[in-house]
């Protein structure tokens, strides 16, 4: 093999090296996004629950929590779907804790949108 030859099979060589790089990259970046949307889907759907026959200051303040965690987890995800999932059952939390939840209708309006909410988490997350 001539110099000329060597040198353009070295170039190839590396040429497709680095494009397995960029594909090992790729798939690396691939796998932790979906590992960021399904650890984020687990962590929202565990904080579903909201005990409306709570102490209506304790309602409130779980409230309060699950609306910051889920804007964290928003925040953390990249999937647009999943981002927005999180910050309507977030919003969702902040309706509830400016409405009268002594009042048993208005928990019950409450429970129905937030299991849409959750149904759409859900949905995105799938």
């Amino acid at each position: 093999m001539t110099r000329g030859g060597t040198t353009a099979a070295l170039l190839a060589g590396t040429a497709l090296l680095l494009s397995g790089c960029t594909e090992v990259g790729n798939a690396v970046d691939q796998g932790s996004r979906t590992a960021d949307k399904v650890g984020a889907c687990t962590e929202a759907l565990g904080l579903a629950d909201l005990n409306p026959l709570a102490d209506p200051a304790k309602f409130k303040a779980r409230a309060e929590d699950k609306e910051k965690r889920l804007r964290e987890l928003a925040g953390d995800v990249q999937d647009q779907n999943v981002k927005n999932a999180l910050l309507g059952m977030a919003d969702s939390y902040v309706q509830v804790q400016k409405e009268r939840i002594e009042d048993a209708g208005v928990v019950a309006k409450w429970v129905q949108r937030n299991v849409k909410k959750l149904d759409a988490l859900r949905a995105a997350c799938g």
